[in-house]
Order: C-alpha cells, then sequence, then structure tokens
C-alpha cells in the first residue's frame, strides 16, 4: 500500500512559528533528495520550544527543564522502523561526532508509535544505529506523547491491517527535527531529508 506524501506548512506572522503536518510513507525510498538548509529559522529569544516531560529507555526523566543549558534536537522516531529512521539517527549522530564534546547537543528521540516502547526494542535500536550518550529516546503514556506531537506540530498516522492474515501494524509521520539552543529557544526546523553539515551549521551559529 502506498501513501502519497502530504505536507502542509503554515506560517504564523514574519517567522515567528510554524505548524506542520508532513506525513511520510515507511515504504518510500531512503535514498530521497537532500533539502537544502533548514525548513524555517528563528532568531534567538524569539519563540520557545514547547515544554515536554517523558521518560527514556532506562526510565530516567528526559524534560526540557533537565536538558535546559545545553543545545538539543528534538526529532520524532518510530523505534519499530527500519528505513527512514535509522538513516536519520544515523545522521544526527554525524552531526554529534562532528562538534567539539564541550559544545555537543543533547537529542531527543520522541517516540511516534508506542507499540515500539518496549525497553528492548529502545536499546536495540541504539547499538544498532550506532548512537552516543547524547541521544535520548522520549517515551510516555499515549496521552503524554499525543500532547508532545501535537505542540509540535508533528503528524501522526497508525493503522491497522491484515496482510495474508497476519495482523500488521503501519505508522506513518512526520520526520523533522528542531534545534533548540541552551536557552530553550527553537531556531530552527529541518524535514528530511536534511544533510549533517546543515545542521551542523546551525548548532554553530546558536550564539546570533
Amino acid at each position: 500500500m502506498r501513501w502519497a506524501v502530504c505536507v502542509l506548512a503554515v506560517l504564523v506572522g514574519a517567522g515567528a512559528g510554524i505548524a506542520i503536518v508532513a506525513l511520510r510513507s515507511p515504504s518510500s525510498s531512503a535514498g530521497s533528495r537532500l533539502v537544502s538548509g533548514p525548513a524555517t529559522t528563528w532568531k534567538a529569544d524569539v519563540k520557545r520550544a514547547p515544554a515536554f516531560d517523558l521518560r527514556d529507555a532506562n526510565g530516567d526523566r528526559v524534560s526540557t527543564a533537565t536538558l535546559r543549558g545545553r543545545p538539543l534536537i528534538v526529532t520524532f522516531i518510530d523505534p519499530l522502523c527500519r528505513n527512514y529512521c535509522p538513516i536519520e539517527a544515523t545522521r544526527l549522530e554525524d552531526v554529534v561526532r562532528a562538534l567539539p564534546r564541550a559544545s555537543r547537543p543533547a537529542i531527543v528521540a520522541v517516540s511516534v508509535n508506542v507499540q515500539g516502547d518496549a525497553r528492548r526494542f529502545l536499546v536495540e535500536d541504539i547499538h544498532k544505529w550506532g548512537v552516543g550518550p547524547e541521544w535520548h529516546w522520549g517515551i510516555g503514556t499515549p496521552a503524554q506523547l499525543r500532547s508532545v506531537w501535537k505542540r509540535f506540530g508533528i503528524g501522526v498516522l497508525a493503522t491497522n491491517r491484515k496482510i495474508a492474515g497476519v495482523a500488521v501494524h503501519e505508522v506513518v509521520h512526520t520526520e523533522a527535527a528542531y534545534v533548540v539552543d541552551a536557552k530553550g529557544f527553537e531556531r530552527a526546523l529541518y524535514l528530511w531529508p536534511f544533510s549533517a553539515a546543515d545542521v551542523k551549521a546551525t548548532l554553530a551559529g546558536l550564539g546570533g
């Protein structure tokens, strides 16, 4: 089954805010053409990132409060995805490794598939994708996750169907990554597919 790609971007004011719904098929080619630069940017101290309070793979708290004081990338990942999401995860890890240790951002990967939030799946992904200590899963109750998706403008569509009598759960979701500065303000939004070099450049320029 093919899912059409639907992108809706509504800009509020002169770059003051953005609401997005971008659903991408899990069966689409992972070799899509790179998008040059961020979809949108914000100046310093203009748009505070939505607050969230979730748990990581070990049950420890991961929130805007616990991560304040360092740059942050907030992205949205299906732990059971085996095409786009692993590539995005490794690309973000490339960003982290290209930066000096003292300026490396934390990465919070908010789950978009509650059926994949068991610790064994999350830990398996960490090892398979080769992500380091800056990577934090963000999981919670379905209601908590839906609230985070909504506040970041993330579209998530989950469907259940049967193929040859086998139940299949599919998730289509926005593939987006927000760059947040150390004071908790959004500075850029990247839509997949993006380059590690562009994200690194945004992080390097967070002083302005």
